[in-house]
């Protein structure tokens, strides 16, 4: 049996005994476990199916923490950090040599970020180390922005879900390493790419790695319903392609009438894209969870927030 609360005290003493405890973040729920505790690391892995490649996010509770889990912080991720943390940014950093390398996937760099979520935080700041925290999912599939979702998927697999509402946020956190002291974004995210650019200058793109990950969600498949996914400009000319089918269709701003349409998802009627972001998981779960046979994703305008939508898109239709 699953436990979904809100006590944060609870939480802790589970982790300091070496259980995984899924917890809220501003981004989407993670399946966090204590970074020195190699077992339960190594649990959270098998937990999702995750390739021992993929290496993990750290999360602190402040950036005076920073040191304790990198060195050698570029000037320019300081700006980054004193700008978006707490916040959905997590900047790829040289690893302090007490991470271990299962947490890095073996590398020297290790992904690190501040949640923006009070519960999560007074998690952090009570149990005074770090945690790793990957979405709390099976690998590959939809990312959970609420307690619902992470019960779908580890149902009595968990013993405590911290219970911190929806996540605002609603997709993952920009990702943002470094190569020679120069910013290269890895993961589109809650942050726009014109965002993090006001600061760091014309940003380099190298966010698709399927055989060496430098960071999460880097896979060309990721993010996925269980169901066929498509990714489209033209719904109408999509529509006609699945003639015959029950289609689930997941839209920006307009609704389409069409006679195979079975469930439908509008993600913001006002055009906003951070309203978008914040619903997509939680409609890409209702489209899976429909008697829809395939789902049909619309292209969104590809800038600030519609950049993230549109990857998150792809990946789910690769």
């Amino acid at each position: 049996m699953t436990t979904v609360t809100k006590d944060v005290a609870k939480a802790n003493k589970l982790l300091l005994n070496g259980a995984i405890v899924a917890i809220p973040t501003e981004t989407v729920y993670g399946l966090a476990a204590n970074v020195y505790n190699i077992l339960a690391v190594q649990e959270v892995f098998a937990m999702k199916g995750r390739p021992v490649n993929n290496p993990l996010i750290v999360h602190i509770s402040s950036f005076l923490e920073i040191h304790k889990v990198a060195t050698d912080i570029p000037d320019i991720a300081i700006k980054l950090a004193f700008a978006f943390w707490p916040g959905p940014l997590t900047l790829i950093l040289r690893k302090h040599p007490s991470i271990p390398n299962i947490i890095s996937a073996g590398k020297d760099t290790v992904g690190v970020r501040i949640p923006d979520h009070p519960l999560t935080l007074s998690l952090l700041k009570m149990h005074q180390m770090p945690l790793a925290a990957p979405s709390a999912n099976h690998f590959g599939c939809i990312s959970p922005t609420q307690p619902s979702h992470v019960l779908d998927s580890f149902e009595g697999r968990l013993q405590l879900i911290l219970d911190g509402g929806i996540c605002r946020r609603g997709v993952e956190s920009t990702i943002v390493g470094f190569r020679g002291g120069q910013p290269v974004l890895h993961r589109m995210g809650a942050i726009s790419l014109e965002q993090i650019e006001e600061i760091t200058g014309n940003l380099s793109v190298e966010d698709k790695n399927d055989s060496n990950p430098v960071a999460p969600g880097m896979m060309s498949k990721h993010y996925s319903p269980s169901k066929k996914t498509v990714f489209t400009d033209d719904i109408a000319e999509t529509l006609h392609q699945f003639s015959g089918k029950k289609i689930g269709l997941l839209t920006f701003a307009d609704s389409f009438v069409n006679c195979q349409i079975v469930h439908q998802e509008v993600l913001s009627q006002n055009n906003d894209l951070v309203e978008a972001c914040s619903n997509l998981y939680a409609a890409l779960h209702r489209l899976d969870q429909s008697s829809a046979e395939i789902i049909i994703g619309q292209k969104f305008p590809d800038v600030g927030l519609g950049r993230t939508i549109n990857d998150r898109l792809q990946r789910a239709s690769a």
